[in-house]
């Protein structure tokens, strides 16, 4: 399974640590839980991140890295929408963050597929950068990432 990550390039060393998962809680963990947030394209990823910009500034400083998780040398599990809340899709959920916490701390796999709630019926990755599978990960030089320019407009 190949998977996705776009960052600025100034982050790009420490992109698969799970350090900025631990800083700031994401929609899967609350602070102080290191996880590493993929998606399963990079076109995903691409619309994952874009949602979190302003739509009047175009990066310029973005990378993207794909990374690859070798079949059958590492576990991956699917979290199933019908096994989430009913409320899964609202913002700073804390269900959502104990789910992926009480992941991470099972160390049940390396990888976790989840809904993306950006694009319906698509597929993020999380990654436990803790889990002793985690080294067999296999993650590619960044290269450099735009954004179309017609995605932003200024504001007049």
């Amino acid at each position: 399974m190949q998977v996705w990550r776009i960052c600025k390039a100034r982050f790009a060393v420490s992109a698969f640590t799970g350090e900025g998962a631990r800083l700031y809680q994401g929609r899967w963990n609350p602070t102080g839980v290191r996880m590493v947030y993929t998606s399963s394209s990079l076109a995903l990823a691409s619309i994952e991140f874009f949602v979190h910009l302003d739509p009047s500034v175009a990066p310029t400083d973005l990378v993207s890295t794909s990374a690859t998780l070798p079949p059958g040398k590492v576990t991956i599990k699917r979290l199933a929408v019908e096994d989430l809340p009913t409320d899964w899709r609202a913002l700073d959920n804390p269900a959502l963050q104990a789910i992926g916490a009480d992941w991470i701390t099972s160390q049940s796999s390396v990888a976790l597929e989840v809904p993306s709630i950006a694009v319906e019926d698509e597929w993020n990755v999380l990654l436990n950068p803790s889990h002793p599978d985690f080294s067999r990960i296999v993650i590619a030089i960044p290269k450099p990432f735009h954004f179309d320019h017609r995605m932003f407009k200024p504001e007049l």
